[in-house]
């Protein structure tokens, strides 16, 4: 059985880089690698437990799946073919989608929103492709706004790497949306300016007019998800998003599914991007796990092999959170009120670690005693 943490599987794939040089320079891939962007590293506080119901901190399961899945080109490319128009995908080398790392979300609104930057050619100049998941029931009535500054800082990092630019590169902004609702904000920024419509038509010419690309997985039918021509790891994913959250029926809906479940195992990379699936599906949805180990071995002995050391991981998890929680406890009673990021610490330790320090917290006649 694999000991690692689910986080490794939803955020991890390579060693960490940042390479702010790739942004705009033509630095193409000859054809796109079947691996999500490194540089998203697990949080260091604030993980979910192996509770269906994870608490909020900086990466969220809908987050990691989104950034994990989708972060790989093979499988954005397809999601893009799907969901631009056809002359707009025509123009556009998605057989050469490059990621670029990063996050140009506001921090305050990391909860809600996650986002993926790429990058291909487009007749010869550079193009970007800005992809933004929406992942909370209700609408944000700002949407546009929030896109048109997200965009400004694209181009923000653009010339400050190419800072004798005197053009900019396009960047196509599409929302992913996956509340259960359907979406009703507006999607261009001219419907956020507060003018009657014979204002706005005086003054259009002096108004910012853009508009992002709405994918509402709410209005989107399930059969529709499965003639989008996806691959099979994004299909599953996006279904995921729009199905599993707090449902307790998910492993029945899934099984006509089981040949698409099947083919995102076997996919290149399909290991790792089916447990941290598997592991998305523990974290949001309130399927009894029985049902879910079923549906595993029902698609073939790796499947349910990857079960199983996603469901170790999970307890593992779990009983490390409880030992940090409990150690939190004991510090606060013995110590009075800790220091603001002594928690986050704790929390973001290995599990020897933490009983490391619970041991000397026994004897510690002083706070500093125990994390000497």
């Amino acid at each position: 059985m694999i000991s690692l943490s689910p986080w490794h599987f939803l955020t991890n794939t390579a060693t960490p880089r940042w390479c702010r040089s790739n942004i705009g320079a033509r630095r193409y891939a000859a054809g796109m690698t079947n691996q999500a962007d490194p540089g998203d590293s697990p949080p260091p506080a604030g993980r979910p437990s192996a509770g269906r119901k994870p608490p909020g901190g900086p990466l969220t399961p809908h987050d990691s799946v989104f950034r994990r899945v989708l972060g790989v080109p093979e499988n954005m490319a397809s999601q893009l073919r799907a969901v631009l128009p056809p002359d707009a995908a025509a123009r556009l080398d998605l057989g050469r989608l490059a990621r670029v790392p990063g996050s140009f979300v506001d921090e305050a609104l990391k909860w809600r929103h996650s986002d993926l930057l790429f990058t291909a050619p487009l007749a010869g100049r550079d193009a970007f492709i800005y992809v933004l998941v929406e992942h909370q029931s209700s609408n944000d009535p700002l949407m546009a706004f929030r896109m048109l500054r997200y965009i400004t800082r694209i181009w923000d990092r653009y010339l400050d790497d190419h800072p004798h630019a005197r053009q900019l590169p396009p960047v196509i902004p599409v929302v992913i949306h996956q509340g259960p609702g359907r979406w009703n904000s507006p999607e261009q920024m001219l419907d956020l300016i507060d003018l009657d419509p014979v204002g706005k038509k005086v003054l259009q010419d002096w108004l910012p007019s853009f508009r992002y690309l709405l994918d509402d997985l709410a209005a989107t039918g399930t059969g529709q998800l499965r003639d989008r021509g996806l691959t099979p790891q994004a299909l599953v994913t996006l279904l995921l998003l729009k199905t599993a959250p707090g449902n307790p029926q998910l492993p029945a809906e899934l099984r006509p599914w089981a040949s698409q479940l099947r083919a995102a195992l076997d996919q290149p990379g399909g290991g790792e991007a089916f447990i941290a699936l598997l592991t998305y599906i523990e974290l949001v949805s309130e399927a009894p796990a029985s049902e879910l180990h079923d549906l595993a071995a029902s698609l073939g002995p790796d499947a349910e092999e990857a079960y199983m050391t996603t469901a170790e991981m999970l307890r593992t998890e779990g009983r490390a959170e409880g030992l940090a929680e409990a150690l939190v406890q004991v510090l606060t009673i013995k110590f009075g009120t800790l220091p603001e990021d002594l928690p986050a610490k704790v929390r973001a330790a290995s599990s020897g670690q933490v009983q490391e320090w619970t041991a000397r917290a026994i004897t510690a006649e002083k706070l500093d005693e125990v994390f000497s």
